[in-house]
């Protein structure tokens, strides 16, 4: 095409000059298979969203790139590590003991697996296995079994709430609260409570707490019922969850992912099951499957997990009846923690019989107190990898031993972090509204993630 000049006239008795000071306008073409090609290269510029590191539904101090296509996601990046704490690190730096303090702020929102687990991993390490007290595993099991109801709950509570259904937040943690009134009773914490002890606990449950967990339980249940009248046939849940977020199985094995997105694809993999620990052969419980994991069936599996937990629990309290007055530490008291816990007007504490003891009537006692709180004992060189059924996934314990009063190296295989990988994966190609659906279906906690 030639270029054109154009002079537009205007009416109405205009004179020449006039018409020479008329605006020109050059009008220039070009080969129609140009124009396509910029038009399709406009089509597809994309632009690329920060969503996080502070965003509220990221779970935490969690960052994804976002390159969207209008409302469609083309591909996602997730980046960890704002949250890093260096707790791994630090655990090489303080005793076996100590390091209980430091594992158990990692999952906040589960924070009994990591105690148990790497207790489990240690006692490992020191051929005690066979020897620890069947109550302290039973009072293991109550305490894990509450944490992966309690973890549920906060998890599809706050999902949720992120869509705008802020009463199933309420709801959740009206029910979680119960949760924690019964930690708080048996260790004097809400969270990161510290309360387990390679060869044990330090102390034995108070003596109300069957009494008063039997009576908090029904409360829990009542709220999981109703949680789940408010959402499970709700036609706006099903809408923005049945089909959401979707993986396959063998896409999840492929990524390493476990826990219950992994049983919402059909495969019943339970540590408790397959590779039992803590006594959990003893008790009578299912795993529950779903035939695909989409947002929908994850939540549903969530809630049947958390009756079957309720039942483990009631096998236990049964259980603890029994054996009342047994001991809760393991009798080597070259590991055996030394302390003698009561409840007294200022709070929990070292019992009087205790401190007069090695204040007053035995030096012994007190140089053997003295060495085992700050020096710890040793554990034989060597490496151990422990595994158990955390509330998010299989939760694995890597321990190197040198010989010392410390770990040389401990390492955590954290569930959410394993799980995360997945994101991409459910979210790209779809809206959106939907990453926010993905990300809380798969109910990571940055304090894990990160560790």
């Amino acid at each position: 095409m030639t270029s054109t000049d154009s002079r537009f006239h205007a009416t109405g008795g205009a004179t020449d000059e006039d018409l020479n000071s008329a605006p020109q306008h050059h009008a220039q073409g070009g080969d129609w298979s140009d124009l396509t090609a910029e038009a399709e290269r406009l089509g597809e510029e994309r632009i690329v969203v920060n969503m996080g590191p502070v965003h509220p539904s990221t779970h935490g101090v969690f960052r994804l790139l976002l390159e969207l296509d209008g409302e469609y996601v083309r591909e996602l990046r997730s980046s960890t590590g704002y949250l890093h704490t260096g707790i791994e690190k630090n655990m090489e730096y303080r005793n076996w003991v100590q390091g209980v303090a430091y594992c158990t702020r990692m999952d906040y929102v589960a924070p009994f697996f990591q105690e148990v687990g790497y207790a489990l991993a240690i006692e490992k390490l020191l051929g005690i296995t066979d020897q620890i007290p069947r109550r302290a595993s039973q009072i293991r099991v109550f305490l894990m079994e509450l944490n992966r109801i309690a973890s549920h709950m906060l998890a599809i509570g706050t999902s949720n709430n992120e869509l705008g259904a802020t009463t199933m937040m309420t709801l959740a943690f009206r029910g979680r609260e119960e949760i924690l009134r019964i930690f708080e009773h048996i260790t004097g914490l809400r969270m990161n409570h510290s309360y387990v002890r390679p060869g044990g606990l330090p102390d034995d449950l108070p003596d109300d707490t069957i009494a008063y967990a039997r009576e908090l339980l029904p409360k829990v249940k009542a709220t999981l019922e109703e949680m789940m009248d408010v959402v499970m046939e709700n036609p706006i849940f099903k809408a923005r969850h049945v089909d959401i977020a979707t993986m396959s199985l063998s896409g999840m094995l492929a990524l390493g992912m476990t826990g219950p997105n992994l049983r919402a694809a059909g495969l019943p993999f339970d540590l408790r099951k397959t590779q039992p620990y803590c006594g959990y052969e003893n008790y009578e419980f299912n795993v529950p499957v779903k035939d695909k994991s989409d947002a929908y069936n994850r939540a549903v599996l969530r809630f049947e997990e958390c009756f079957e937990s309720l039942h483990i629990v009631y096998q236990v309290l049964e259980e603890l009846e029994e054996s009342a007055g047994e001991p809760v530490m393991i009798e080597n008291p070259k590991i055996a923690w030394p302390a003698k816990m009561s409840l007294g007007n200022d709070g929990q504490g070292q019992s009087y019989e205790h401190i007069k003891e090695i204040m007053n009537d035995s030096m012994e006692s007190l140089i053997h107190h003295f060495k085992l709180v700050t020096e710890g004992f040793s554990v034989p060189a060597g490496q151990t990898y422990q595994l158990v059924e955390h509330a998010k996934g299989a939760l694995g314990v890597h321990l190197v031993s040198a010989g010392g009063t410390r770990p040389y190296r401990a390492h955590f295989r954290d569930p959410g972090f394993s799980n995360l990988q997945s994101l991409g994966m459910m979210s790209e190609g779809g809206m959106l509204s939907d990453v926010i659906i993905a990300l809380a279906s798969i109910d990571p906690v940055m304090g894990g993630v990160d560790r």
